[in-house]
């Protein structure tokens, strides 16, 4: 009788031993992407009294840059947050874009946060192209007897050299 006893009690202890391990495993893995944003750096950018060069000394190089219209850096911060066997999450995003006039001052600072997220889904995994959908047969096979074709100028057909 004591042998069961002492058995239940290695059992028991094993079991709480892999519940405490499984619910280890659940905790969130996070990821920072892009920018590491510095809530005190950030708010220390003033427009007309910063320029490019003293943005980028408290800042670094932008995440990227505009291209067209007014020059604009952007600082884009994002961490993720996925549980195991889960999809990722956005957990906080946030954009900093910092507008330059035609003499490179500081003109505008803006924040913008997660609430600016587009979430798309695209409609399925196929890109619709012009022209006729073919088979793989079609692909493979198709080509066959074209080459020397009748009016197409190659060589070996009727009126080519």
């Amino acid at each position: 009788m004591t042998a069961f006893r002492s058995m239940g009690r290695i059992m028991g202890t094993g079991l709480l031993a892999a519940a405490a391990l499984a619910a280890g495993g659940c905790s969130s893995i996070r990821d920072s992407r892009g920018f590491i944003a510095d809530p005190t750096l950030t708010q220390s950018v003033q427009p007309g009294i910063d320029n490019k060069q003293s943005v980028q000394a408290a800042l670094g190089q932008p995440s990227f840059e505009s291209q067209f219209g007014e020059p604009t850096w952007y600082y884009v911060s994002s961490v993720n947050e996925r549980k195991p066997f889960a999809r990722a999450r956005i957990g906080t995003h946030s954009v900093l874009a910092v507008q330059f006039d035609a003499a490179g001052n500081v003109s505008s600072v803006e924040r913008s946060g997660i609430d600016k997220v587009a979430y798309i889904s695209p409609d399925s995994d196929r890109t619709p192209t012009l022209g006729r959908d073919r088979s793989f047969f079609e692909d493979l096979f198709g080509n066959i007897g074209a080459v020397g074709a009748p009016g197409s100028g190659a060589p070996g057909g009727p009126g080519g050299p």
